[in-house]
């Protein structure tokens, strides 16, 4: 059994020929299943109007489907997203009498330019994915494992309770695991477990999954809160980074800047406090006092995003320790 979650960016809707709707919100999901092989299709529904809809579905996805119409200034914003965001593994499908030549001046030096050029043939496009997804098995997790699951919606069920709806980032959970809310301090109790709708007893890294928590109110979660047993998990709202800005940033970052830091399904405003570097701006450490606490692993990378930047609203990413 395995799951692969993709992120298709491409005209509004396209995903529809790939899946059955699901979940629909600032963000659509789409399920495509096959005997115990499933994918997880997210495209970004409110987007460009604003940009935390495509991070969103950069930050859950495995691999990319990116689909080329034109050559516009938005397709640069999902090629600088994707890099930025590290998904190495993705398809390109031209529209419109585009050749590969066409978009290759803006893919080297990107995870894009190693994609693949396929076909628009939704039922090959299907077969694609699903061979993807069964290549991708879930593994069981061992008895003691520890596991940290994101939410992206959350909801309450008549005679359920709380349900979240969210991806396991890592490790692996299972029923009646009981796993902290951060950021906070509030401990709760898996009270069941799905995966497109079918019960399940454990989920595993890259599962989508359905949780019925049990000793929390919905109205207590948020997107981007994050359910975790891992004892490495950090929650802070100062942070000490090292930044890499895009080739294309024009000039060094300014202290009082309000940048948007993009971490899982967090989307969290962070002011520049202090900015140092050693003769390469582009590579500043970066002293970051943001709105609410960020909750990550030590070793992760999160993007930086500049809403007032016009055409250029993706800045860099940053190292967590």
């Amino acid at each position: 059994m395995g799951n692969l979650n993709v992120a298709v960016l491409g005209p509004a809707g396209y995903a529809k020929d790939l899946g059955k709707k699901g979940t629909e919100s600032d963000i659509t999901f789409y399920n495509l299943k096959k005997g115990e092989d499933t994918v997880t299709i997210i495209e970004p529904t409110r987007y460009p109007e604003r940009l935390a809809p495509l991070f969103y579905a950069a930050s859950m996805a495995d691999a990319a489907l990116v689909v080329v119409s034109e050559i516009t200034p938005m397709l640069g914003e999902w090629v600088l997203m994707l890099d930025e965001a590290g998904i190495e593994r993705g398809y390109i499908v031209l529209q419109n009498y585009l050749t590969p030549g066409d978009v290759a001046p803006l893919l080297p030096g990107t995870v894009l330019e190693h994609y693949e050029f396929v076909n628009e043939d939704p039922i090959a496009l299907r077969d694609l994915l699903l061979r993807e997804a069964h290549a991708h098995s879930s593994v069981q997790p061992a008895a003691g494992a520890v596991g940290t699951i994101t939410i992206d919606h959350h909801f309450n069920v008549r005679g359920i309770g709380t349900v979240i709806l969210g991806g396991v980032e890592r490790g692996g959970i299972r029923k009646h695991d009981t796993l902290k809310v951060y950021p906070g301090e509030k401990t709760i109790t898996v009270r069941s477990i799905q995966k497109h709708d079918d019960d399940f007893d454990w989920a595993a890294e890259g599962d989508r999954v359905g949780l019925a928590l049990k000793n929390i109110e919905s109205d207590d979660l948020d997107r981007g809160f994050v359910l975790s047993d891992d004892p490495a998990i950090q929650a802070r709202s100062t942070l000490e980074v090292q930044a890499t800005l895009v080739k294309y940033w024009p000039a060094p970052l300014a202290v009082g800047t309000v940048l948007h830091l993009g971490h899982w399904m967090q989307f969290i405003p962070a002011r520049v406090e202090a900015v140092q570097d050693e003769g390469d701006w582009r590579q500043p450490t970066l002293t970051l006092a943001l709105e609410k606490d960020l909750v990550y692993l030590p070793g992760d990378a999160a993007v930086l995003h500049y809403l007032e930047g016009g055409k250029l609203r993706i800045a860099g990413h940053i190292e967590l320790v």
